[in-house]
């Protein structure tokens, strides 16, 4: 094997990257921008081990989750690079971890609790926080996150500023003034150990299990 081969520029390397962009891509529904960036050696590579990527993609949906950043680090990946050398697709072999920061915007969440999908989980905060469904809006003021509900058959809008944490893995949202919260219900794979309102963005950091 040259010298080139085993840069993380050379053929092999930027093979799998390009593999790794068009798989990556393939699970979300768009993604404005995206670069991948491998750790390792295609020695290694070829040993069937990748010893890790880094992502920066902008403008993510993915199961109707509406990010702005995304910044991940993944650890070990198993992958088949004998069937991308034959050009089929990437094949990664076993589940693996990664961990970093998502952001979203105010217009992103609302966008996100408006989906099909997760709209019982909005008219769940609008009931908890606001007691009035449904929820009509998110946004920004200071540091904190606006909820926005209104009364069905009114014109009223009921507003509460709140601010989110991380609770036992999950996140929590608190009212300004400490009369109530809630806590997302959390899929067991992903554990939130970091969660912020700076830049008029919510920031989570935290880890997750990827499955082929």
């Amino acid at each position: 094997m040259s010298s080139s081969d085993d840069k993380p520029n050379g053929p092999v390397m930027q093979l799998l990257a390009s593999g790794l962009q068009l798989w990556v891509r393939q699970q979300c529904q768009a993604i404005g921008s995206l670069d991948i960036q491998l750790q390792g050696t295609a020695l290694q590579l070829f040993r069937g081990r990748l010893a890790g990527v880094q992502l920066l993609a902008r403008k993510v949906i993915f199961k109707d989750l509406h990010f702005e950043l995304v910044e991940l680090t993944s650890g070990p990946i198993q992958v088949q690079i004998g069937n991308l050398l034959k050009g089929q697709a990437l094949q990664l072999e076993r589940a693996f971890e990664i961990q970093g920061q998502v952001s979203f915007t105010a217009d992103g969440l609302t966008r996100c609790l408006s989906a099909p999908q997760w709209r019982a989980l909005g008219d769940g905060l609008g009931e908890t926080l606001l007691g009035i469904v449904p929820l009509v809006e998110l946004r920004m003021c200071r540091d904190n996150l606006l909820f926005t509900a209104q009364a069905l058959g009114t014109p009223d809008l009921i507003e509460m500023a709140t601010n989110v944490v991380a609770a036992e893995g999950s996140i929590e949202i608190h009212s300004v003034d400490g009369n109530v919260s809630s806590r997302l219900p959390m899929d067991p794979g992903i554990s939130i150990r970091d969660a912020r309102i700076e830049a008029g963005m919510v920031h989570l950091v935290g880890t997750a299990q990827v499955s082929p």
